[in-house]
Parts: C-alpha cells; sequence; structure tokens
C-alpha cells in the first residue's frame, strides 16, 4: 500500500488561529501528542519570527522522538540561519523556505521580478542545503501563479537541492479539478520532478481545503500539509483527520494510506481545543460531537441493528470510546496519572502534582470527573507555567437577582499583595470584571466573551474564554470552574497576566 506522508502544521500555521497561541511548554506537549498521533513531519514553529517560537523549536528538537522536525523560514539568509540554529539538536530536521511567484504577491508584496524571486529561492535553497539534508520550498500562492514560470522555480529549486516541493492554495483560490490538473501539469511538465516530493498545503477559505488536498493526492501528491481541527490563518486549513480517515475508510478505492495511528486522533483532537481554546463545531466531521450522535428515529433503528447502516467509521477506530472511567474524590493517583496517559496527557512530575492537587479540589465539588474536566485542568491551569501571573484571584462575592442592582466583592493579589474591591454593573459578570478593573487600573477593552459547558449535568464545569485588547496588545484568557462566574472571573485575570507579560516583552525589545 503506497503511503502518504502527513505534515503536521498545527504549531505553526494552526497557531495563526487568531486567539489560538501556545506557550512552550503547551507546544512541547502537543509534539509529544503528535508523534504518538504518527504525523511524519511536524513543523514545529517559525524560530526566526520570536524567541518563543525559536525555543519551541529547540524543544521538540531535542525532546520529541519519531517525525522529522520542521521549521519555517522565509526565503532570507538570517531566517535559514535561525532554523538551523533552532533545529540541530533534532536527529532529523527539516527546514522550509519559501517565496512567493504569484505575480499579484510579486508586484504588490515583495515588490521582485519574477527573475529576481527565482534567483533568491535558489539560493536560499543552497543556502538551507548547506546545513541539512532534508530542504522543502514553497512558491507562495501557486494556485494563483503562471504555470509556465511556477515550473521554472520548481525545476531550479530542485536543482539546488530541495527534496520536497509544496504547493500552496495559499487564498483557498481553487476548485478541486483546477488544483488537480495544476499537480498533473507539474509531474508532466517540470524535468527533474522525480527528484522531489509533491506536497500540497490548502487554505480553506471557500470550504475546498480537504476536497483539494485529495485532488492533488489523486493526481500524485505524496505529501499533505494539515492541522488538527483544521485550524489555521483565516478559515484554516485542510483538516488532518479528515484526510486521514477518507485514505483510510476508502483505501479499496484509492490504494493509499497513512502512517496515523487513527485511535489517537480524538484525544489530538481534544488537546488542541482545550489548549487554544477554540471548540470543535458539534457538526465536524470525524471528531464533532455529534460525528458519531444519531437523532432520527430510522437512524436509531438501522444503528440498533446493524451500525453499518449509518456509522462508516467504528468511533472506536479514532479514539472515542463508549464507556467512561469514572473518577471521583476516593480516586487516588495511580488511576489519575493512568487516565491521563489515556488521554495522549503525559506531564512531569512537578506538573502532575498540579493536576493531581486540582483534580481532588474538584472531585470535592462534583460527583463525578470526566473526561473533559480533567482535560480542562491541564490545559487552562497546568500548562500555562510560563506566564508570570502579577494578578491572582484569591475571593470573590457577587449579588445578582431581579431586583436591585448587580453588585462584586473581589479580592485579588497584585504582585503579591492583597487587595480588595467593591463594584456594580449591569449583571454579575460584569460587576467582576469592572471591579477587577478599578483594582488592577488597567484599561482593557473586551472583545470577545464566550461560554463553553465542559461535562453535562447541573454540577458541570463551565469554561470561559475572553480576548482583550490593551492598545496595540491582544491576549485570549481562559477559566474552569463549577461556578461559572468564578470561571469568568479567572478568564478574565488570565488575559489580563498575558497582557503584562506582552507589555513587558514589548518593552524589553524597546
Amino acid at each position: 500500500m503506497e503511503l502518504v506522508e502527513i505534515f503536521d502544521t498545527t504549531l505553526r500555521d494552526g497557531e495563526q488561529s487568531p486567539g489560538a497561541s501556545m506557550n512552550v511548554e503547551e507546544k512541547v506537549t502537543v509534539a509529544r501528542q503528535l508523534a504518538k498521533l504518527g504525523v511524519d513531519i511536524i513543523e514545529a514553529g517559525f524560530a526566526f519570527s520570536s524567541h518563543g517560537d525559536f525555543e519551541a523549536v529547540r524543544r521538540v528538537s531535542n525532546e520529541v522522538e519519531g517525525p522529522v522536525v520542521c521549521s519555517l523560514a522565509r526565503a532570507k539568509s538570517e531566517d535559514i540561519d535561525s532554523a538551523w540554529q533552532a533545529l540541530k539538536g533534532a536527529p532529523r530536521p527539516r527546514i522550509h523556505t519559501f517565496i512567493s511567484t504569484s505575480d499579484i504577491h510579486l508586484k504588490h508584496q515583495f515588490r521582485l521580478t519574477r527573475e529576481e524571486a527565482r534567483d533568491r529561492a535558489v539560493d536560499m535553497v543552497e543556502r538551507a542545503r548547506g546545513y541539512v539534508e532534508d530542504v522543502e520550498f514553497s512558491p507562495m500562492d501557486a494556485s494563483r501563479s503562471e504555470p509556465a514560470y511556477l515550473y521554472e522555480v520548481i525545476e531550479a529549486v530542485i536543482n539546488a537541492g530541495a527534496s520536497t516541493v509544496n504547493i500552496p492554495d495559499t487564498v483557498g483560490y481553487s476548485l478541486p479539478h483546477e488544483f488537480g490538473e495544476l499537480i498533473r501539469g507539474i509531474r508532466e511538465n517540470v524535468p527533474n520532478i522525480g527528484k522531489a516530493i509533491i506536497s500540497v498545503h490548502c487554505h480553506n477559505d471557500l470550504g475546498l481545503a480537504v476536497a483539494n488536498s485529495l485532488s492533488a493526492i489523486m493526481n500524485g501528491a505524496r505529501q499533505v500539509e494539515c492541522t488538527i481541527n483544521g485550524i489555521g490563518e483565516r478559515a484554516g486549513n485542510a483538516s488532518l483527520e479528515e484526510i486521514v480517515m477518507i485514505l483510510k475508510t476508502r483505501r479499496g478505492v484509492l490504494g493509499l494510506d497513512t502512517r496515523i495511528v487513527a485511535n489517537q486522533i480524538y484525544p489530538t483532537s481534544r488537546l488542541i481545543s482545550g489548549i487554544t481554546g477554540i471548540m470543535v463545531q458539534p457538526n465536524k466531521a470525524i471528531v464533532g460531537d455529534n460525528a458519531f450522535a444519531h437523532e432520527s428515529g430510522i437512524h436509531q433503528d438501522g444503528i440498533l441493528k446493524e451500525k453499518e447502516t449509518y456509522e462508516i467509521i467504528e468511533p472506536e477506530s479514532i479514539g472515542i470510546t463508549q464507556s467512561t472511567l469514572v473518577l471521583g474524590k476516593h480516586s487516588g493517583r495511580h488511576a489519575f496519572k493512568a487516565r491521563l496517559k489515556e488521554l495522549g496527557l503525559e506531564l512531569t512530575d512537578e506538573n502532575l502534582k498540579r493536576a493531581f492537587e486540582r483534580f481532588k479540589s474538584l472531585a470535592d465539588q462534583k460527583k463525578e470527573v470526566f473526561d473533559e474536566d480533567i482535560e480542562a485542568i491541564v490545559t487552562n491551569e497546568v500548562l500555562r507555567v510560563d506566564l508570570r501571573e502579577r494578578y491572582k484571584l484569591t475571593s470573590l462575592a457577587v449579588s445578582s437577582g431581579t431586583s436591585g442592582t448587580p453588585s462584586a466583592e473581589v479580592e485579588i493579589e497584585i504582585d503579591g499583595e492583597k487587595a480588595r474591591e467593591k463594584g456594580t454593573g449591569d449583571g454579575p459578570v460584569d460587576a467582576v470584571y469592572r471591579t477587577i478593573a478599578a483594582l488592577t487600573g488597567t484599561k482593557s477593552s473586551l472583545l470577545r466573551y464566550s461560554v463553553n459547558a465542559i461535562t453535562g449535568g447541573t454540577d458541570a464545569q463551565g469554561e470561559v474564554s475572553v480576548r482583550l485588547q490593551e492598545g496595540d496588545c491582544i491576549a485570549t484568557g481562559h477559566g474552569a470552574h463549577t461556578d461559572i462566574i468564578i470561571a469568568s472571573a479567572k478568564a478574565y485575570i488570565n488575559a489580563l497576566n498575558k497582557l503584562e507579560t506582552k507589555k513587558e516583552r514589548k518593552e524589553a525589545v524597546i
């Protein structure tokens, strides 16, 4: 069975989703899970773009075994050099460099002639090839490039040492038949294409990222760049889980497969949702809450008689189990650690200790602690260790009802010193936020407020996500608790702490 390589760019392009940024510890945790999932290549970040991305690429290179570890780099010498410095601890490093080939990009963004862009691409591939044997080149906006010029650039970069040539549909413009013809044209018109793997990177602006990727595969592409849950710039990227399960489910027709360990798909999806705060839509293919739910009486009748009548994929095959391990206040550390492992969450001893203490505290409030509760504890409260907590919630009391003005009394620690304030608002959450703002002296604007029930039942944890802006700094905060007002306060303070961290880093650069 011929294999299609899976290039996961969740940590790079996926992180470019608004509000989805991850810290270094979170990125390493995700990379370990991606290795367990069986992806062939992990694009760990864009090393030159920030100190955080450099450190994430460096740590993934040194700490995650199995996949090729890749860093993105513009076709600039400083980017290539930075990528190598971050990657040099990896057993199997790859440098992925790019420059645009469409006239609209070259004229309006890069201000380069076609010849200048081609020559720079060749020079930077050669520079990268001086560091590593595995070099990937992407002609950005390839789907809107003039084909003859695109063929010329591809031939030149392969001669310069590129072993993978990635064809991006950067703005999600192509239709499936057009994109398939583009890949076929490359195979037929680039004389040395046999020396490189053809990859594709499709965006979902028209909802066609997976369809375009599949069309490319059917026309000879053998690497697909994708993300968990399809997250990414604008409308996102091709969804890893959809591509993998299409190839697996229709293997008899397509004659292709991947190395993905399918039963790790759902745990990986849940981990990404928890860390980024971007929830999967219920009707999302493969990993949505409703993907294996049946409400129609006709469907239910068919499923009861034979699952294959309305399920073309077994839920167990992607890691969705029918049974639940019930964890409560009497559970011990061993059972908790075992459940973390089943969920794809392998923590250091210190983080395990912190997670278990928080779990025991939650178990005192709930009859049962579900998998989603545990994921929320780890992703919202344990892995955010590199955030300096200038503000910390210590006490909260709220009064609200059908008569009277909602009020809040809040106590927080500011740089270790306790401060208390009372305030009012249009509602209990508004009262809490106004009071916290008065205590901290911050003047941020609330851009987004969303609530998600992590589990069912009246004692369910609620997860709150907020997005704050202060000046040109924007930060997303998350908080989870059985009391939604407390979860709201935690999310707000988490975002304030992130804003403080961003402002400090910006001032340090200046």
